[in-house]
């Protein structure tokens, strides 16, 4: 990479890191191993920076390597030795407990969203939470926008089977809304 386009790629990641580690948490499901997985997708954009930014699309391509980034970390297996678990070892401070609810909403949104399949989880992200168009997210995903649709039918019916279950706290916040932004 020459100092033109190391220049060129640093600014694109001074500009988007930002939406891209957003991204990268919601599939991850955790800040930290979001960061991990934003840093692999940008060492692999870098790598390839000459190309990517010739076809004007670096960030379909970062976003690309976010999701297959994700999915191949859970194919290894020592990945998938952390337990979940659900009890927080720390209690809320009493400067937060108006928060409480929103905390709780968060929380039953977010476990809810990591048991999603990889697949569907990376559809309700791009969709929702990145409120993408179908032909993008194909695009991303490199499926048809027929799966983009079905996959993201299948992962709302899980969601709200998911919440409804969790209880009116986690249902509060998403009945209200419609359309697009469902689960944010």
């Amino acid at each position: 990479m020459n100092a033109d386009e190391e220049h060129e790629f640093r600014e694109f990641v001074a500009a988007r890191s930002r939406s891209l580690l957003h991204t990268a948490y919601l599939l991850a499901g955790d800040w930290e191993q979001g960061r991990d997985l934003l840093q692999t997708a940008l060492a692999s954009t870098a790598r390839r920076w000459s190309q990517v930014r010739d076809r004007q699309q670096p960030e379909t391509y970062v976003r690309r390597a976010l999701y297959h980034a994700q999915v191949d970390r859970f194919r290894l297996l020592s990945w998938g030795r952390e337990t979940v678990t659900d009890t927080l070892p720390d209690q809320p401070s009493a400067q937060v407990a108006d928060w409480a609810d929103t905390v709780v909403q968060r929380q039953d949104v977010m476990t809810a969203l990591r048991r999603l399949p990889k697949r569907q989880r990376a559809v309700i992200v791009l969709r929702y939470f990145e409120d993408r168009p179908d032909t993008e997210i194909a695009s991303i995903l490199g499926v048809a926008q027929g799966t983009v649709r079905s996959q993201t039918h299948k992962a709302l019916t899980s969601l709200r089977t998911a919440l409804a279950e969790a209880g009116p706290s986690a249902t509060a916040s998403s009945s209200t809304a419609s359309g697009r932004g469902v689960i944010a």
